[in-house]
């Protein structure tokens, strides 16, 4: 079913973005592609923090609690009704799958009732796009980097006509970066979730105060893997559990956190020097990440290459990202039909 209304040849096209492919409830209005209008986000950490992760049963039931509120929510707050939406975007990959169907559900159910055009996102995609909402102009070739509690990922994005090609060039073999600083500040004791408590007691450590590994740096790939890192400095601890003193937690914080940073600049430079591509994409959670965000963009001064990485609001999982990825595929007529599915794993 590709359902078109009179909104799709119209001067500004409006999509309502839907995300909710983990446990955060998101719905956004973006014009044209770069305009937010609005972008509503419902938190579940205080739901999942006491179990240190995201619990699925728990996320699907909030959203089907809230993704209605939160719905017209992000329309009032755009100034719009249904009537003036042109298309509705939705994640229906990859996530967790009971979350996925609400966020789908919802969308299909507008799509039909409204009749106008249902467009399935796919979430990594997505975070990419998060660039182009506030560089709009953005138009050669990129390498992307998603790092995220469950991805860090390398990616080549080249423009083709009218349209992006993506594909995955690098990816986790075990834990992401995400996942890495979650379990390490749960070892740790410092709660959940990890990477915004790493990043804000790091400012206070020595980041080479302890010398930790860099899985995989010096490989000939552009995969990831941070398991050994989060073993390497257990073990240190166990070995020697002096070090685990009050005192040093702010310098364990920031060098397993320098571990981490250093591989994923290092590698992504690597992906852009390989490609012979001068431009990065930096999106995802981790993104958000102050030392990383410094030390790839002085990196990227000495090494000559540009490096785009979306405000914190946006590095996060949001739904304008998605409608902003919705409306390329709307320009493109890229429509799904009511009978999509929900995948956990990623297609690209």
């Amino acid at each position: 079913m590709k359902n078109i209304n009179k909104n799709e040849n119209s001067k500004i096209v409006n999509i309502l973005g839907i995300e909710t492919s983990c446990d955060d409830t998101c719905a956004a209005v973006v014009a044209n592609g770069n305009k937010i209008l609005s972008n509503v986000v419902a938190s579940q950490h205080e739901i999942h923090k006491k179990y240190g992760g995201v619990v699925p049963e728990l996320a699907s039931r909030r959203h089907i609690e809230i993704i209605n509120i939160i719905i017209k929510e992000a329309l009032e707050q755009a100034k719009l009704n249904f009537n003036e939406i042109s298309a509705v975007a939705v994640t229906n990959r990859p996530g967790l799958i009971g979350s996925l169907l609400v966020g789908v559900g919802a969308a299909k159910a507008i799509s039909y009732a409204k009749k106008i055009p249902l467009i399935a996102v796919n979430h990594l995609k997505a975070h990419l796009f998060a660039n182009f909402i506030i560089n709009s102009e953005l138009q050669s070739d990129f390498i992307g980097l998603i790092v995220s509690g469950g991805h860090s990922s390398i990616f080549t994005v080249k423009k083709y006509k009218n349209d992006f090609i993506v594909k995955q060039v690098g990816w986790t073999v075990d834990d992401a970066a995400g996942e890495a600083f979650d379990k390490i500040a749960r070892f740790l004791g410092l709660g959940y979730p990890g990477g915004p408590i790493i990043d804000k007691i790091s400012k206070q450590g020595d980041p080479f105060a302890f010398d930790l590994p860099r899985p995989m740096i010096t490989s000939n790939d552009l995969n990831f893997s941070f398991s050994g890192l989060k073993t390497a400095i257990i073990y240190k601890i166990k070995k020697d559990p002096k070090i685990l003193v009050e005192k040093n937690i702010p310098n364990l914080a920031a060098s397993f956190q320098e571990a981490i940073v250093d591989v994923l600049v290092t590698k992504t430079i690597m992906a852009a020097k390989k490609f012979n591509i001068n431009k990065i994409l930096v999106s995802g959670g981790v993104a958000a990440n102050s030392r990383l965000r410094e030390v790839f963009i002085d990196r990227a001064k000495s090494e000559n290459v540009e490096v785009f990485i979306p405000p914190l609001s946006l590095c996060l999982d949001n739904a304008a990202m998605v409608a902003c990825l919705g409306y390329y595929d709307f320009l493109n007529k890229n429509f799904a039909s009511l009978d999509i599915d929900v995948f956990s794993r990623s297609d690209i």
